[in-house]
């Protein structure tokens, strides 16, 4: 019976580090983005980890599949199993720190494939946990499938084929996209919110400064408030999490204006999105406006969407000679998009018909 159940525990533990790595290799720099929101002044406050979050995200993604097939084929489980152990305590933490005191609400676990909130992937981990555990109080019956060459060569070549999909993705696109804006969703029925849908229930939260203290009032609480005491602020506290639409922060704004409505019933529209200008690769913003007057001879409407400040924008346009309009749009929506910056998005009417990474602009079709 103890091995029955160590050999069971051995092929769930595999099976999900291998999956779950998987799923955050396709999409490595997403993941990225999950870690520097863990490395976030709010948060952990550990900025200088922020300029690394991306060769942090491939090493760590790597290393769970890489984990995942030394323990289902048995290669040096004493070292695999300690390395196991080490990082769901890690990841244990994490996921309980996120739900505690809530700061991060998803952590990414598997990508956007799957969204768990911080209490279900805390739950998750404590489970693998626990199987884990199994394995390392009976290393001795993780015993290697194959021999000594066949391991050794099983193992180093997981390293390389996860780095060559790591190398892939980073400089393309996700080989499998889960995002809401990916080929052949429409961003207008992304933002609706279906009828009898559950609505958020939000409690107005006053703070005033009393005795020198700010404490906070509910509206309840509003008949208590001592005498003398000054208004700070006004804030609004969830009490229950009502539906949110998969495209809910998606904005197209002009001078004060949001544009949406209109430029997504364009029959062709071509966006090149750059969450951020100052940070978009030379080289990809170099072919810009060459793209630009392709698309246009088609017929194409084009326009930039950035985060950046209108200076930003100015410099860049002047520095490379690009002439159509930029529309502001918030940098996650953004990200979420498309992870390269720049990036090409081809819509019809709102629904998304192509998107191209700066490395790949060859294969847009307009």
């Amino acid at each position: 019976m103890k091995n029955i159940i160590t050999q069971f525990s051995r092929i769930f533990v595999g099976v999900l580090f291998i999956i779950s790595g998987l799923i955050k290799l396709n999409d490595p720099v997403g993941f990225s983005y999950k870690l520097a929101e863990y490395f976030s002044e709010p948060v952990f406050n550990m900025p200088f980890f922020v300029p690394f979050s991306l060769a942090i995200a491939l090493f760590i993604v790597i290393l769970e599949v890489v984990l995942g097939v030394m323990l289902l084929i048995g290669y040096k489980s004493k070292l695999t199993i300690w390395l196991l152990l080490l990082l769901i305590v890690k990841f244990t933490f994490l996921t309980f720190y996120s739900a505690y005191f809530d700061v991060v609400k998803d952590c990414g676990c598997f990508g956007d494939a799957l969204h768990l909130t911080p209490w279900q992937s805390f739950t998750k981990d404590v489970i693998l946990l626990f199987f884990i555990l199994i394995l390392f109080i009976n290393m001795k019956l993780v015993k290697p499938l194959f021999s000594d060459k066949i391991q050794n060569s099983l193992a180093i070549l997981t390293v390389l084929l996860c780095g060559f999909m790591g190398y892939w993705v980073i400089n393309h696109l996700p080989l499998k996209d889960f995002r809401a804006y990916k080929v052949g969703n429409n961003i207008q029925k992304g933002m609706e919110i279906p009828e009898g849908a559950p609505k958020s229930v939000v409690e107005m939260i006053f703070i005033y400064k009393v005795n020198g203290v700010d404490k906070e009032f509910g509206e309840k609480d509003l008949a208590n408030i001592p005498a003398g005491a000054v208004f700070v602020d006004r804030k609004d506290k969830v009490i229950t999490e009502g539906y949110v639409p998969p495209i809910h922060d998606f904005i197209m704004e002009k001078d004060g204006s949001d544009y949406k409505e209109e430029l997504l019933q364009e029959p062709k529209l071509l966006m090149v999105v750059a969450y951020d200008l100052t940070k978009a690769n030379t080289d990809g913003l170099a072919k810009i406006e060459l793209i630009n007057k392709k698309a246009a001879a088609k017929g194409y409407k084009v326009i930039g969407m950035t985060a950046s400040s209108p200076d930003e924008i100015t410099a860049i346009k002047k520095q490379y000679g690009i002439t159509f309009d930029f529309y502001f749009c918030d940098a996650i929506p953004l990200k979420t998009i498309e992870r390269a910056n720049p990036s090409f998005v081809i819509l019809e009417k709102g629904t998304v018909k192509q998107k191209v990474h700066y490395n790949d602009t060859e294969d847009l079709v307009f």
